[in-house]
């Protein structure tokens, strides 16, 4: 099965189990799914030479109020 096809069967798996997912682009050799499942997002990289890398980011459960954003400025501003 080439590169293609098994990106092809991955999307066609997404929509026939309603997962919603998007399109990017981050690296020139590849092409990257994220998915977003309740508690986890999900990188999916189909890249040029066949292999798929996937890293998970899992929710610890935390909830927080609007001062958090305060936090996000401040450790990721330039």
């Amino acid at each position: 099965m080439t590169i293609f096809a098994t990106f092809n069967t991955f999307l066609n798996q997404l929509d026939q189990n309603k997962i919603i997912y998007r399109l990017s682009k981050i690296r020139s050799e590849s092409v990257l799914v994220e998915v977003a499942v309740p508690g986890e997002r999900w990188e999916v990289e189909f890249m040029d030479d066949g292999t798929v890398e996937i890293e998970k980011f899992i929710a610890e459960g935390t909830m927080y109020d609007a001062k958090e954003l305060d936090v996000l400025f401040k450790n990721f501003s330039d």
